[in-house]
């Protein structure tokens, strides 16, 4: 987050401030990275604009 606000990534700097809106812990990086998979799919992305409209 400090990257992408302070913009030193290029990719990101376009478009800030970000704003954290949701977030998980999760025990490992297996985990992370099938977590990661759901949320890019389409139900995943479904479920991630509910969170996102939920927040204030």
């Amino acid at each position: 987050m400090k990257e992408h606000n302070s913009k030193k990534t290029a990719s990101t700097k376009a478009y800030t401030p970000w704003v954290l809106v949701y977030f998980e812990e999760v025990t490992d990086r297996t985990a992370a990275r099938e977590r990661e998979k759901y949320l890019k799919s389409g139900i995943g992305r479904e479920y991630l604009k509910k969170i996102i409209n939920m927040a204030p």
